[in-house]
């Protein structure tokens, strides 16, 4: 131990003398403790420069300029593209092998652009001073046309807003949901490698709803069983026109086939002075805030215990759907998401 520290008092030049000088005495024949024990060395260290001379030469165990590896950063410029890239971009449209922006593919980005490798824990540091935090994603269909989406956000519903503006109407946003009495959402707390237990009735049943709401903070529903069918939704577009007291509806609702029936059409003509109705981009949920009351509703219709049989299941549905609609500012926060805040206004 204190030939080690002796050691680790020499120069640099003296130390790697001292290396070569410990490699020549094992090669010519003395045994490594001897030489450690007289050149003041670890004899752990003369075996290192010993395997290090016989694989790599003498000149492997040669003086060598210490010091740390300069840190990699990135400059200001670099930051703002690849900020852009993650915002603007997925993996794929970046040839990268990745479904997700994870630390990884950051990495693997900054590499592939700039030949700089940044450790990952140096890449935390980044994504939390620009404002990035891990997040959820919400699901898009590949279907959808970026086109059309953009047609709809710049043309097609300020068209309906100037209009509705115009006639004193009222916009609504529709959509349908079923629920199951299987389904299953939230966490619940257990010991480590012991996975909870839910028990479900083995009769699977289900209970389907149509909803609409407005910016304003209305909610109309109605909640049935069997699928949706024309004479479902005429009994509730009916129901629209009474909730609106004279105002004319404007409504808004998703490319189902049921929305776009002949019956559907010739019930609307019928009425064009009552209701009117829109449709959004194709595979475009993501731009309905319906959708949003529709993900609070698979969230927490549960919460106060699994249904029993369908008609326990309809009155969680129910009770929970008049719950949000005692609160005018629940529904009126769906419309603050990003993706549907362009229908706030």
């Amino acid at each position: 131990m204190e030939s080690q520290r002796r050691s680790k008092r020499h120069t640099q030049e003296e130390q790697a003398l001292l290396r070569q000088k410990a490699v020549e005495m094992v090669l010519a024949g003395t045994k490594q403790v001897q030489v450690a024990q007289l050149l003041g060395m670890g004899q752990s260290t003369v075996s290192h420069c010993v395997r290090r001379a016989k694989a790599n030469g003498k000149k492997s165990i040669a003086q060598k300029k210490r010091g740390g590896r300069k840190p990699c950063r990135l400059t200001g410029q670099q930051s703002y593209w690849i900020r852009k890239a993650i915002e603007e971009k997925h993996p794929e449209q970046l040839k990268l092998p990745f479904a997700l922006w994870t630390r990884e593919a950051i990495a693997a980005l900054i590499q592939q652009k700039y030949g700089l490798v940044i450790p990952l824990r140096t890449l935390t540091d980044y994504l939390k001073r620009w404002g990035f935090t891990p997040q959820k994603p919400t699901r898009q269909a590949i279907e959808q046309k970026p086109e059309a989406v953009k047609n709809w956000l710049e043309k097609e519903y300020p068209a309906i807003e100037a209009k509705a503006k115009a006639e004193n109407g009222i916009i609504y946003w529709e959509d349908e949901m079923g629920l199951r009495s299987d389904h299953q959402a939230g966490r619940s707390f257990s010991p480590k490698g012991k996975t909870p237990i839910v028990k479900v009735s083995g009769n699977r049943f289900r209970c389907n709803m149509i909803s609409a709401l407005t910016n304003r903070g209305q909610l109309a529903f109605s909640v049935f069983e069997g699928n949706f069918i024309v004479p479902v939704f005429l009994a509730f577009m009916g129901r629209l026109i009474q909730c609106a007291k004279g105002r004319k509806v404007f409504l808004i609702a998703d490319g189902h086939p049921v929305h776009k029936a002949k019956n559907v059409k010739e019930w609307l003509a019928q009425r064009s002075q009552e209701i009117e109705l829109f449709y959004l981009p194709a595979y475009s949920p993501d731009r309905n805030p319906d959708e949003l009351l529709n993900q609070e509703l698979k969230a927490t219709v549960y919460k106060s215990g699994r249904p029993k049989n369908r008609m326990d299941l309809k009155r969680k549905l129910k009770a929970r759907l008049c719950s949000i609609q005692k609160q005018p500012h629940k529904v009126q926060a769906y419309f603050q998401k990003p993706s549907v805040r362009y229908a706030d206004s």
